[in-house]
């Protein structure tokens, strides 16, 4: 087994965990592909009636909602088996279900529909235990001072292959090449999961917490501990770690509203900015918010973090605040009014200084949300311990995932009872970040004891490994 102490000076976060960045990549640009093409795959369905929004939104809808509840599953596997098996096992699930996604049938109707909601679901199931494992993973490579800038880094290259995955769906579904996008994505998904499995070390659990790496130093030394009932009502069921699941709901019903108001407010008359246009706004400004809110303000957290951890907390309040405020700002920007053929010209689109001021406050409101996810992850980690990081972030995710998949609906029940008043709905989605930031205010006062007693069980569980390890 390879040494598992790290000198966190010389440690490369990329050098040690690039494996990963492939494999989560390619499971977001498949995702997000599907989600792009829903309106197309209607047609591909039924490709002589107008839009079915009802079986396409509960395609959508069943796919979060299966992968909440498969997180759960997973959940309790990752923290007992080998976490590479079950990556590569998640991704060679998921490759082959894009893979018989391109054996639908054309103009089918229902039969289409069906065959396609049960290998999507299928994909769905096993994406439950995609995201939980990583986490896990990171958790016993990367040093604590570092993993705001490995999930920067990774929300980067997620962010840089969803907006890819726009791009590649759309083009190759206006060419009719519908079947190459799932086929290659599938190929390419269990390409880098074998990847994975070949170069990403398995850890040993606890390695990097500094309570237990005196006594993990040896290799033949295992931490084996596992989570009970008694444990998981202490640590897991924290006054933190609930603030971080009660406030998911609303925070994710707030994120999951964000594309869904932002893509018809443009798109649709008066603007009528082309879906082409529209994509290229959010590549140019989204990929730039994401290089800066990823890299540079990850660097600066960790760096804040490390002379007090509960700056976190204060990060992920601004974050909220921060995001939904020029969220808002977006939809109070005076757009001009364009024609479609307007609309559809680049280089007239972007004449407008006004489409610059917008993309700046796009840009703002994705940097400044970013603090959120870099932030959330490694507090997380540090109030739970090494045994139960899968399930604690699968918990979080099953309803992070079943919020954040109602928002469109929510977006849509707004939409149709204010009318195409943007500007009004935008206020009221915005609003659905201040539980969030009331109970993260709240957990500043119960962060350090939260904290404290996971520091407590970790020192006790040390000396138990010693005095074993001396017999």
């Amino acid at each position: 087994m390879a040494e598992q102490q790290t000198d966190d000076t010389t440690f490369s976060i990329n050098k040690n965990m690039w494996p990963v960045y492939p494999l989560g990549g390619f499971q977001i640009l498949a995702f997000s592909g599907i989600y792009i093409i829903i309106v197309p795959l209607s047609k591909i369905f039924w490709p002589n009636d107008p839009y079915h929004a009802f079986e396409m939104g509960l395609l959508i809808t069943s796919m979060f909602w299966m992968m909440s509840i498969a997180g759960l599953i997973f959940g309790r596997f990752i923290d007992k088996y080998n976490r590479k098996k079950i990556l590569l096992m998640v991704a060679c699930a998921r490759g082959m279900s894009m893979l018989l996604l391109s054996f639908t049938m054309e103009g089918q109707g229902i039969r289409s529909w069906l065959f396609f909601y049960v290998f999507a679901l299928t994909f769905s199931l096993f994406a439950g235990g995609n995201y939980p494992t990583v986490l896990s993973l990171a958790h016993d490579i990367v040093p604590m001072n570092m993993r705001s800038r490995f999930f920067g880094i990774y929300g980067i290259v997620r962010n840089v292959f969803q907006l890819g995955g726009f791009l590649f769906s759309g083009f190759l579904i206006q060419a009719g090449l519908w079947r190459i996008y799932f086929s290659s994505i599938g190929l390419a998904l269990i390409i880098s999961g074998i990847i994975m499995f070949l170069h990403l070390e398995e850890p040993k659990r606890g390695a990097q917490r500094d309570e237990l790496k005196t006594a993990l130093k040896e290799d033949s030394v295992k931490y084996e501990y596992q989570i009970d009932k008694e444990t998981m009502r202490s640590t897991m069921l924290s006054k933190t770690n609930l603030v971080a699941l009660i406030e998911g709901i609303s925070t994710q019903l707030f994120m999951g509203s964000l594309t869904i108001l932002f893509l018809p407010y443009i798109q649709n008359p008066p603007h009528n900015i082309s879906p082409l246009n529209t994509s290229l706004f959010i590549a140019i400004f989204g990929i730039s918010a994401g290089v800066l809110g990823r890299i540079f303000l990850a660097r600066a957290s960790d760096r804040w973090a490390s002379d007090n951890h509960k700056i976190r907390l204060y990060l992920i309040v601004f974050a909220l605040f921060g995001g939904a405020l020029f969220f808002v700002i977006l939809f109070y920007i005076p757009l001009p009014l364009l024609s479609e053929q307007q609309g559809a010209d680049l280089s007239y689109v972007f004449s407008f200084p006004v489409f610059w001021i917008m993309g700046l406050m796009f840009l703002i409101s994705q940097s400044i949300s970013a603090l959120y996810e870099i932030n959330q992850g490694p507090l997380i980690q540090e109030i739970n311990l090494p045994e139960a990081q899968g399930q604690i972030v699968s918990w979080n995710k099953f309803l992070e995932n079943i919020s954040f998949g109602s928002g469109p609906l929510v977006s849509g029940i707004f939409i149709s009872f204010i009318g195409e008043n943007y500007q009004i709905v935008s206020l009221f989605i915005a609003f659905f970040t201040i539980p969030g930031i009331l109970l993260w205010i709240f957990a500043l006062n119960w962060y350090k004891e939260d904290k404290e007693r996971i520091q407590e069980l970790l020192d006790k569980r040390a000396k138990e490994i010693n005095s074993q390890r001396r017999k």
